[in-house]
């Protein structure tokens, strides 16, 4: 008889923290090191604003989104307690996502740039709308006042299978806006390109063991 999955959920979502901090510490570096830092309001640096935008976006609305996904399985004990760290964190993964879409258009009327005319901006309004509203729709049926348990039972394949469908949209924004800030730069090779890259490359591993976490046994 086959013994089923030998890979247990714990393993991943360790390895999934651990790129959490890897990708987080290539965000910084770039931005305070190669970009100056960020800024909500500047004078004299316009890029500060823009710098707040994946910072807010990469830290805040998908890496923390992505810990909310993987809360059910790396939060020990009862169920009710990693419930209300999914909650939290999504909270804070929608307020990041909804200052990060303020800020670049803030950055684009201060500059004089068109927006929305690029798959990037299709994309990530395409990704923090639905986060919202599967954020919203999850609040009311599983949160307060709360639906049925045979409703709940009923909707969370469902609200799982949205959620991760939703969280690879926030990922492959990221990616479209890292493709065309590489490019808008003209990096090339050199240790900026090299972050930028890599930070590309984590957001997609990251991705894959967040997606992997949610199909694997829990461990206790």
């Amino acid at each position: 008889m086959p013994r089923g999955f030998q890979i247990k959920a714990t393993s991943v979502t360790i390895f999934t923290h651990l790129l959490f901090i890897a990708i987080t510490t290539l965000v910084l570096v770039w931005l305070f090191h190669f970009r100056e830092g960020v800024a909500f309001n500047s004078t004299t640096n316009k890029i500060k604003i823009f710098n707040l935008h994946p910072l807010l976006m990469v830290l805040g609305f998908i890496l923390v989104g992505g810990e909310a996904i993987v809360a059910f399985k790396s939060i020990p004990g009862k169920r009710s307690s990693a419930k209300v760290f999914h909650l939290l964190l999504h909270l804070i993964a929608l307020t990041s996502g909804v200052l990060g879409i303020i800020v670049i258009f803030k950055f684009k009327k201060e500059v004089g740039l068109p927006n929305m005319f690029t798959l990037h901006s299709w994309l990530g309004i395409s990704a923090i709308s639905a986060f919202g509203l599967q954020y919203i729709l999850g609040f009311f049926a599983y949160f307060f006042p709360g639906a049925e348990t045979s409703t709940r039972a009923t909707l969370l394949p469902w609200h799982k299978f949205i959620g991760i469908v939703i969280f690879l949209l926030a990922v492959a924004t990221a990616e479209t806006g890292l493709i065309q800030y590489f490019d808008f730069y003209q990096l090339f090779r050199n240790q900026e390109s090299l972050i930028v890259n890599f930070t590309g490359l984590l957001l997609f591993l990251f991705s894959v063991f967040v997606g992997l976490s949610v199909i694997l046994p829990r461990n206790y």
